[in-house]
């Protein structure tokens, strides 16, 4: 990614915080993010999912496929890994996902994805924006897209929360800081600095605003410019939200010590919680990532661990979204930016390498089918034997999970042609 051109996003963004702090004691920097509604342009094919809503879980680093949803038969392949059955028909799991394994009658697991990219930046950025980096150009990430095809459920609310994510991944891209994530530190802190400074008055703050909004007017009448005034609309949407009752969507306190042991403890854990919290509150799009899975080293070791993260805690999602009636309109998915070797390196102390080849991604809810997998991979995992799925066909799978027209082109600033999901096609046959 080219330096200058995230840098300038950044100092933009901050220039905007730094003022609100200073001016209006606010700091508006952590809600600047997806907050404006966007009308739906016109598409050419619209989607046939069921869903409202996305909740993305993204496993940075790197998930084995082969230690989690596609092991094989071969010790020499799966090491200490071992495969229990599941609660679906001819689905298996690696034994570190036993809660998993009590609801794959809810997912569809796709164990033949592919992907160009085999290094961790450039992989992630491929699998969030469907497009390889460039140093020229800085593409909205998938929940942007969402944004901008589907607009925002809630008036107030963000469309696009992030928890734990880096902004290289989950920013607007040539689409503008207002469909960027709005960016969640630690779950249990909910958005910070939403409330205004004690010093500052209800009164003073009012009178501030009306004169800052007095300036801007003055501004544009003699400097017109696209840029500051889409900075303005942004500004306006973020104290709509810090004088939104809807804002304790963001404070986990609400739910009941029950609710948070079911999810476990932790931030992903309770990023998930926060994210069912969110799509109940109206927002469309929320990612939470568990990173970690970066295991060149003493894979085995790794693996457990981040499987003790995200087994608990997505088992828990999967029950408490279907329990709350929420799962047929909510897609959860479950995607990583590639796999690993299927050779287990002794010289790394039986580490696993890098294996953008072939891998595993999930979906569940949304219309789609459970307790099915699509796809497959030769006896070791390293190649994709049948069903291959690229990851442009797997986000124009989300996208028409949404029904939002995957086909839409929009340009970018230098006039070049756009899709949600490049050049992919839907996989149709997942939905019921």
């Amino acid at each position: 990614m080219n330096p200058f051109n995230k840098a300038d996003e950044l100092t933009r963004r901050q220039f905007v915080s730094n003022a609100a702090r200073a001016y209006l004691g606010v700091h508006l920097f952590p809600m600047l993010g997806g907050t404006l509604a966007s009308a739906a342009p016109e598409g050419t094919v619209a989607g046939g999912g069921k869903a409202k809503n996305v909740i993305y879980l993204f496993m940075s680093g790197g998930m084995s496929h082969v230690d989690t949803f596609d092991p094989k038969k071969k010790k020499e392949i799966m090491g200490k890994t071992e495969s229990i059955a599941t609660k679906a028909d001819g689905i298996q799991l690696g034994h570190y996902l036993k809660k998993t394994a009590e609801v794959t009658d809810k997912l569809c697991v796709i164990n033949s994805m592919n992907s160009t990219q085999g290094a961790h930046e450039q992989g992630a950025y491929i699998m969030h924006t469907s497009y390889d980096m460039r140093g020229t150009i800085q593409h909205p990430s998938l929940g942007s897209w969402v944004v901008r095809l589907g607009g925002r459920i809630h008036p107030e609310l963000p469309g696009y929360v992030a928890v734990n994510s880096s902004p290289e991944v989950t920013g607007g891209g040539f689409f503008g800081a207002k469909f960027a994530a709005a960016p969640i530190g630690s779950p249990d802190q909910g958005l910070q600095d939403s409330t205004r400074a004690g010093a500052v008055t209800p009164e003073d703050f009012e009178r501030r605003l009306t004169l800052a909004d007095r300036m801007n007017r003055q501004f544009h009448g003699r400097f017109p410019n696209a840029d500051v005034k889409a900075y303005e609309e942004l500004y306006r949407e973020a104290i709509a939200l810090m004088n939104s009752k809807d804002l304790k969507a963001f404070d986990l306190r609400q739910e009941p010590e029950a609710t948070r042991k079911l999810y476990g403890e932790g931030s992903f854990a309770q990023g998930c919680l926060l994210a069912r919290r969110l799509v109940q509150n109206g927002v469309r799009f929320i990612e939470v990532q568990l990173g970690g899975w970066d295991t060149h080293y003493d894979n085995f070791t790794g693996v457990e661990g981040r499987c003790k993260q995200f087994d608990q805690a997505y088992a828990a999602l999967i029950t408490d979204l279907e329990k709350n009636g929420m799962l047929d309109s909510t897609l959860v998915v479950v995607a990583t930016e590639f796999g690993r070797t299927p050779e287990i390196k002794t010289e790394h102390s039986n580490g696993r390498d890098h294996h953008p080849g072939a891998f595993s991604c999930v979906l569940a809810g949304g219309g789609v089918k459970g307790g099915i997998i699509h796809g497959a991979t030769d006896p070791s995992g390293g190649k994709v034997k049948e069903g291959q799925v690229s990851v442009q066909d797997f986000n124009a799978t989300i996208a028409y999970a949404l029904g939002l027209p995957y086909e839409t082109i929009l340009m970018s600033p230098t006039k070049r042609p756009f899709k949600i999901a490049d050049k992919g096609v839907p996989i149709t046959t997942l939905f019921a």
